[in-house]
């Protein structure tokens, strides 16, 4: 193994720091390891898988790619007296109709024969009832770590906090933390009798203790990586807890989705984020001596990543970033019949688009599109609503123009939530406009409407018109939502114990299917934003 002197310097000014207070508050007070060994130790790390088993088109990415990649290296590290961990940063759920109808059995068993060590939990691991994550342990059969997600009534975490590995003569603390964002990014129905605590202020308890347990500290962390730490409307990041708690060496993280090629150094501890659905596995490299990590590496490494060139002929082709990683055979034999069953059950046609509809996160969570426009309509239109209002988080891809199939809807809503509609005087239907419309552009609470124009003014909703009519005193409105937001979700208000409250039982990915069907061919200039809601 090479390691660069990349981070010698940062590494041996913490090293001093560090091994000056361990003598009194940091590390075993009897460490195993030896004076002047050199220990070779291998970070290997994913996050935001999102259901991405099998390759894509192109031949990018997928689990079976991704073993031969990581044999290849546990094979490398041990040959040169090393030792390795791999570690994910959560959010192993939701983003593909083959791994979501199948619960992400595929994904789970995937990564039991990668032979991962442990996972934080992610907000998506709350998209489906407990048992379920539960089931998904059971086929992972590895810690599922989350030091702040408890158990309500005994207040204890609800799978395991941390677990210490033995790495050759190191003890190595991994401790879990999950963004607090999750409270309202979560299914709420699936978060009763579950609480979510600050992992900052449970991290500055817990930390110093795993100091005095362990030779290094590892959080693998679901909290997302906000540059300066500036995290907007999100929750406090990774750089944010780094700089409030001491003591951490490396954060693996996810959440934010973003590929840091560089760690991000901040108070003595390197953040590390390997962007999304297995796109690269990140790899860093260290050796720890007399109780200091003093050399390092790192690398994304891209899983068989490609991109567009112009070839001799002057057509443009993809072409792999660096060699091409096969595929591992047995990987393949186990991940095959999950596919074939998803294709069978997902490549069904239900109608005809003439436009593209947009539903890239990117301009959905900013801006008024005709896919937000389009759902918002159907989940009014189903209910018998006057007015439509969907989450833009609920939004996870775009709807091409051409065939629409089963799975092509299913990609843009996979979180199977159920239409629900509530009956409001105009007095509370002002009161949740104002809410509504005023969620932060850029967040997954940015919202889509249909049948309804409004001038935001501070925080409150004037020159409401529902379908052209002004808002009428006497008159009751029926508005219509999917029960994540009607139960809390995203910050929206909390109406599930209104008293005019319905769950329609209608999966909002049916109603939309239901829609295409019978609307079809769908045309975009129908769904064109118009501006009606002004911020």
């Amino acid at each position: 193994m090479k390691l660069s002197t990349r981070f010698i310097t940062h590494f041996a000014v913490t090293g001093v720091a560090l091994s000056i207070t361990a003598c009194s508050v940091m590390g075993p007070q009897q460490p195993d390891w030896q004076a002047d060994k050199e220990y070779r130790v291998t970070i290997l790390h994913t996050n935001d898988h999102h259901g991405r088993f099998w390759q894509n088109s192109n031949g990018e990415y997928g689990m079976a790619a991704r073993k031969t990649l990581i044999d290849n290296i546990r094979e490398e590290v041990a040959l040169e007296n090393g030792n390795s961990l791999l570690l994910s940063g959560g959010d192993i759920n939701t983003g593909v109709p083959e791994s979501d109808l199948q619960d992400a059995e595929p994904d789970f068993r995937g990564m039991n024969m990668l032979k991962y060590d442990a996972m934080a939990l992610g907000n998506h691991e709350f998209d489906n009832p407990l048992s379920v994550l539960k089931k998904q342990k059971e086929w992972a059969g590895f810690p599922f770590l989350s030091a702040n997600i408890l158990d309500a009534k005994t207040g204890k975490p609800l799978f395991e906090a941390y677990t210490i590995f033995q790495v050759d003569d190191l003890k190595v603390a991994v401790v879990g933390f999950t963004t607090d964002d999750t409270a309202k990014l979560g299914n709420p129905e699936f978060l009763e009798g579950i609480r979510i605590e600050s992992p900052i202020t449970v991290a500055k308890t817990l930390i110093p203790e795993l100091r005095k347990k362990a030779d290094l500290v590892i959080a693998v962390t679901h909290m997302g990586h906000y540059k300066d730490g500036n995290h907007g409307g999100n929750a406090p990041g990774d750089v944010a807890l780094a700089r409030a708690v001491p003591g951490i060496d490396v954060v693996v993280g996810g959440h934010s989705q973003n590929p840091l090629f560089e760690p991000d150094e901040q108070n003595g501890t390197l953040i590390l984020q390997a962007h999304e659905w297995g796109k690269y596995v990140g790899r860093l490299d260290f050796v720890y001596k007399n109780g200091a990590i003093v050399e390092s590496e790192y690398r994304l490494i891209p899983v068989n990543l490609k991109k567009k060139v112009t070839n001799a002929e002057g057509k443009s082709e993809r072409v792999f970033l660096e060699a091409e990683i096969a595929q591992d055979p047995m990987m393949l034999d186990m991940l095959t019949p999950f596919q074939e069953k998803g294709q069978t059950e997902l490549n069904v046609e239900i109608g005809f688009s003439n436009a593209d509809f947009v539903g890239d996160r990117s301009v959905v969570r900013h801006q008024e599109t005709n896919l937000g426009n389009l759902i918002a309509l159907a989940m009014k239109q189903k209910v018998n609503a006057d007015i439509g209002v969907m989450n833009s988080g609920g939004i996870r891809d775009n709807l091409e123009q051409g065939i629409v199939t089963y799975k092509s809807v299913l990609k843009v809503q996979p979180f199977a939530n159920m239409v629900s509609y509530v009956d409001f005087t105009a007095d509370e239907l002002s009161d949740y406009l104002s809410v509504a419309a005023a969620k932060q552009a850029g967040t997954g609470a940015f919202a889509q409407f249909s049948g309804v124009s409004l001038t935001l003014m501070g925080d409150k909703a004037t020159n409401i018109m529902v379908n052209g009519k002004a808002l009428n005193a006497g008159q009751t409105y029926r508005i219509a939502m999917n029960n994540y937001t009607a139960s809390g979700g995203d910050g929206y208000p909390k109406i599930v114990d209104h008293p005019n409250y319905v769950n329609s039982g209608y999966v909002d990915a049916d109603v939309l299917v239901e829609y295409i069907q019978n609307h079809s061919p769908l045309e975009g200039a129908n769904f064109a934003p118009t501006g009606a809601v002004t911020r």
